[in-house]
This record gives structure tokens, sequence and C-alpha cells, in this order.
């Protein structure tokens, strides 16, 4: 897209870490500004990294009471792989990268299986060879997020407070603020709302309550160890040969099977139609046997993957989405949304995180940019350069999965490339950093 930069991670502005005996050290004035930043998700935390690097002082509240290793597979693309590999551990040489990496799917022998519903092998997707300074990491979202998490607590040492719960976002004309159900009030010079997809900042900035809807589709998603896999002859094969990626596409539905770390892990998501009631929750334990039934004529490894996994290991989760918001910043311009809070993603995008990590990249430059004094200008910059990239790579989610599930099967056998998985230039080139500093200062001008 015009006027992106794609340097495979290079600095154009020269904004490298200088060497300090051996040492990679960030050293970026203090700006004086103070940042609230509601939920350590990855959003939240990337947002707390780069605003800790542009020189902002930053304080992080997450409602959790403790850290929890859940989930199951995320994704990150080169795209999020340039903002980790800028990120030193302090005083030190090592990058968060390096800690990330062992725990991340290894696919360069393997590459993608696409199989038909029936089990017809339609193309082996080879997977791009690695670029270092730009690496894609696909592992587990509990693991990953401890990682970053102990990054910013432990060696940042940026505040985090957990197990508060946010009644409030308010502002005035000289700052932005949280009323914590204790009573406590809490004020900065910005409050930045990556608290999910229920954040209660969008009632600040929008004006109104804005309820999120049913996309129409649910996924069921698991990760639990080999140990049944390898007893079974027909499964065991995944586990024997390093990592593996497999898919299975029909009718409204596919199936996304992988083994991770060396085949010791397992972890798959079926996309399918779903129209269940969002209103309370959208997230329940999963039954084998609801999974089962959509596998109804489909290949039978399909089902014969699926019950190795341990039922409470298993999660029905309901695809929400919102309709494109008019915009991500209070009238007040101290108040702004980040990550899913703004902008959900579905899964098939395999975007989401990635997203709200350029987000917080782009944020951190532009209140760098425009000062302590005008900090209204600054978000109504993050959101200009940001909003138009976010909803076409949101479109991507839907296009993938539109892809898949009303596929010609025709016409996949005279072009089988045509249902291999998007790897677009513009998205996985695009690097956060330089693209913000090249536009940053007219677009803070433009608000100023």
């Amino acid at each position: 897209m015009a006027g992106e930069a794609t340097l495979n991670g290079n600095n154009i502005n020269g904004d490298h870490p200088a060497q300090v005996n051996g040492t990679a050290e960030h050293s970026k004035p203090k700006t004086g500004i103070k940042i609230v930043i509601v939920g350590a998700g990855f959003g939240g935390l990337c947002a707390a990294i780069e605003c800790h690097r542009q020189g902002h002082n930053v304080e992080l509240y997450e409602s959790f009471k403790e850290l929890k290793v859940l989930g199951d597979i995320i994704s990150f693309g080169a795209n999020a792989g340039r903002i980790f590999r800028r990120w030193f551990i302090p005083g030190t040489a090592e990058r968060i990268s390096d800690r990330l990496d062992p725990l991340c799917i290894k696919l360069q022998k393997y590459g993608f299986n696409i199989h038909k519903y029936d089990g017809e092998l339609v193309m082996n997707q080879k997977s791009p060879p690695p670029d270092p300074e730009a690496p894609v990491f696909n592992g587990h979202r509990g693991e990953l997020h401890k990682t970053v998490y102990n990054y910013v607590k432990d060696d940042l040492k940026i505040p985090i407070r957990l197990g508060c719960r946010i009644t409030k976002y308010f502002e005035t004309e000289s700052d932005a603020g949280i009323l914590l159900d204790t009573g406590e009030k809490v004020t900065a010079d910005v409050v930045i709302g990556a608290d999910g997809v229920r954040s209660k900042a969008r009632e600040l900035v929008l004006g109104y309550e804005d309820k999120p809807k049913s996309s129409g589709y649910a996924v069921f998603r698991a990760w639990f160890t080999n140990v049944d896999m390898i007893k079974d002859p027909e499964t065991k094969r995944f586990c024997e040969n390093g990592d593996t990626f497999n898919g299975w596409i029909g009718p409204d539905v596919h199936f996304l099977f992988s083994t991770i770390k060396n085949g010791s892990d397992c972890c798959w998501v079926l996309t399918h139609k779903d129209d269940a009631d969002i209103e309370e929750s959208w997230s329940f334990p999963g039954k084998l046997e609801d999974v089962y039934k959509v596998f109804e004529g489909w290949d039978p490894l399909c089902k014969r993957i699926v019950s190795k996994t341990p039922e409470d290991k298993l999660v029905d989760w309901k695809l929400v989405y919102r309709d494109p918001l008019p915009r991500w910043v209070s009238d007040g311009g101290r108040t702004c949304l980040l990550g899913d809070s703004a902008h959900p993603f579905l899964p098939t995008s395999a975007q989401g995180a990635t997203q709200a990590m350029e987000d917080g990249v782009t944020i951190a430059i532009c209140l760098r940019e425009a000062g302590k004094d005008t900090v209204a200008a600054a978000l109504r910059a993050f959101q200009e350069i940001r909003y138009d990239r976010v909803k076409d790579v949101q479109k991507t989610g839907e296009s993938t999965r539109d892809m898949w599930h009303k596929a010609d099967w025709d016409a996949v056998k005279k072009d089988p490339t045509s249902i291999q998985m998007p790897r677009e230039d513009w998205i996985h080139g695009h690097d956060a950093e330089v693209h913000a500093e090249q536009v940053v200062g007219d677009a803070v001008k433009k608000f100023s």
C-alpha cells in the first residue's frame, strides 16, 4: 500500500539501540506524559512497552487477580516480529524474541497441508524462509503472554496492578482517569482502554453503549499433550516427526490442527456456523459430542484426532464482532481505544493481536511527537494513521473464511493455490515503527 515502509525491520531513521559494553540500551528523553493503560493482554502490554521506550510514564491496570497460563494457539505475523525484535532485556543484548522462539511452531520442513473435507490432500503450502529480523510466532497464547507479561513486570519494572475492576472512565480538560470498584480514582494525562470487546471505555468514547453481536460463527478449540495421540497408530505420525500443520476445508466449516514443540503438544480449532445468544457470555466448556456432529460426512481422521482431546481442555467460543466504530478517541481527546476494544478480529485473519501491537507502537510515537501539552492531537493522529489500515486488515478475516467455506472444488482442482493461506505483503511487510515515524509529524500538525 502507498506510503508504507517494508524495509525488513531496518529503521530508516537510524533509531537503533546503542551498543553499550556489548549490551543494547534504548534511551529516549522523558516526556513527562503519564499514561494509564487498562487491560494487560497483548495490546495493553505492547502499548506499555512502547510507551516506556518512547519516554512516557506508564501504569497498567488489569481486572484479573492473577496471571494464569490459559488458552490455545495464537499467531503473530512478521509485522509483529519486527516489533518483538526491538524489545531488549535491559542491560543485555538479549531480545524478547529470543525467549518467544523456543515456544513456537517450526514449519519450514512441513509447511501447511490443506485437505478437502473428505480427506483428499489438495496442496502443501510451503512456509516462507525465516527472516531473522521479522520472525513469525505461533504458539500457546498463555505461554507467550506470560513471557511478555514477565518482561513488562520484571525486566522493565512497569507497574502492573491486578484485581482492579473499572466501573467508570472519565476525563476533564486537564486529565483523564478511571474509577475503581473500591472507590479509588486514578488520573493521568492519557487513558488507553485495551480491555477487550466489552471495554467500558467505549461508552465514554462513543457516548453510548455499544454491544457486541454474534458473527454467526463459533469455534471449538483445544490444546493438550500428545499422550493419547501417540498411542494410536493412525495419529501418532503427527507427533513423531517434528511440528505439523494440517487443515480440512468444507462448506461453512474449517478444521485446523497443529502439533508443536517437536510434536509434544497438540492443538486444534474448528470454525463452524453458530447463532447462539452472546448476551451474557460467549465462552463455554465444550462437549466432544457436539464437535462430532459438525464432522458428520467428513474425513474420519478429523474425528479421530479430536477424540484424543481431554474434554476438560475443550472450549466452545462464540465469535463476536462489532460494526466498525466511527472513532476510537473521546471528544476530550484524552481517552482512546486500542486493540480488540476498538477493532475485534476474526481468527481467520491471524492478525488480531498483531494489529493491537501495531496500535501500541503508533500511539507511543504520536504521544512523543505531540508532547504533554497536546495529547489530544496525538490520539487523533494515532486514529488517523491506523484507522484505514486496520479496517482493511479486518476484512481479510472474512475473505479468508469465505474463500474456504464457499470453495468451488472444480476451480480448486484446476488451481489448488486458490485456497492457500493468504500471506499478503502489504500486511506482513509493514513496519509500524518506521511508518509511524514517517507520517507522525504531518498527522500531529493536522490536529494541533
